[in-house]
Formats: C-alpha cells, structure tokens, sequence
C-alpha cells in the first residue's frame, strides 16, 4: 500500500483492543484511529471472542456506516456466526490464534482492495449449513439462476472454492480487470455490498 490507511479497531474487551491496536501501530502502511475519529475509518477491525448478540448490534451499526468496509478477528465460532458476519456486511474473518501483525494487515489489504478473506474450513461450514436451509425450504424468494449469467455463477462458484481475482483469471481466460467487473456488476446488480456478501447470498438461495 502507498498510503496509510486508516483504520478503526472495536472490541468487546479492553484487552483484545489494546493487543490488536499494539500489533497495528507500528506498521507505516496502517493509521491507527481513536475512538473521536472513527468516522474516518476506511476499514474496521471488530475483536470479540464470538459472536454474540452485543458482536451482532456492533456489526449490523458498522454495516450502516457506507464509508467502511469491515473484518473480523474472532476467537471461536458457533454455528451459524459465519452466515450471520457475512449478512452483517463482513467480507475478512480472521481467527484470533491466527491474528499475528502480518495477517492483520493482509486482512486489511484484501478490504481496501474490496477483496474477502475467509478461512477454508469456514467457507465449507458455511455451505454446508446453507445446503441444508435450502432442502428445508422450498421459497427461494424469486431468486434463481435466471438473475445471474453463467460466467456470473461461475465466477462466484469459483470465490467459494477460495480462489483470488489472478486466478479466477487464469481459469476463466479473461483479464483479472473482466473479472473485477463481473463481480461489480452483480454485487451492484443485487444491492450487495461485497463479494463475500455475494457470494453468501447465492449460496443461500443453494445456487452454488
């Protein structure tokens, strides 16, 4: 990064915040902000344990906040937290035993870079926990295949599996910037407010 981005850190504990804050403010690509600066933010860190009810109302606030793009560093997850982070506007999850200063700030890059950042075994959960809504619920809501093209499905299928942009690239035989524009079209297309969100939401209506 050329410049230093800034970057608002939010904990459910005052001892999470300060770690996180400790490992961020000496990296010269990384502001710091205080709390009376927060509506600067471009990107925010939320730190909690799990998510939990109070994580929920601080993610959905952050969610209304259309200025900044928003991780999550966690320590344990239950069931359904991925679905419900992804539903609340986040596009990077980061576990906490795994939050060292160098994973911080690729979390923050993928953000700033309107990319997502999912843990493997998170994304399968995931899907898995949404194969099952689907076979237990027969309204998709008017959302089908029809809504998207086909390279549009593939493209998503393909962030699910965890490829980057290059190579979805590669694998599609187009440009890296055609597919930066293929996921701004359907994330403009559905109100959607980032490829994580898109992809969650696809995979809701069992499309991928």
């Amino acid at each position: 990064m050329t410049r230093r981005v800034p970057v608002a850190v939010h904990a459910g504990d005052p001892l999470l915040q300060a770690g996180v804050t400790a490992q961020l403010r000496p990296r010269p690509e990384v502001e710091v902000l205080r709390p009376d600066e927060e509506e600067r933010a471009e990107v925010s860190l939320v730190v909690v344990d799990r998510v939990d009810e109070s994580a929920v109302l601080l993610l959905r606030r952050l969610q209304r906040a259309s200025t900044t793009r928003t991780g999550l560093i966690v320590g344990e997850f239950g069931q359904n937290a991925l679905r419900v982070t992804i539903e609340c506007g986040v596009a990077a999850v980061l576990r906490r035993a795994e939050a060292d200063q160098d994973r911080l700030l690729e979390l923050i890059t993928a953000l700033v870079r309107g990319e997502g950042m999912l843990p493997g075994d998170m994304l399968s959960r995931l899907l898995d926990h949404v194969g099952r809504l689907q076979r237990n619920s027969a309204d998709t809501q008017g959302f089908n295949l029809s809504t998207l093209t086909a390279r549009e499905v593939e493209v998503l299928r393909l962030i699910s599996e965890g490829f980057d942009t290059g190579e979805i690239a590669v694998k599609m035989s187009y440009s890296e910037r055609t597919v930066k524009n293929i996921l701004h079209e359907v994330t403009t297309r559905l109100q959607l407010r980032n490829r994580a969100h898109a992809v969650g939401h696809v995979m809701r209506q069992g499309l991928i």
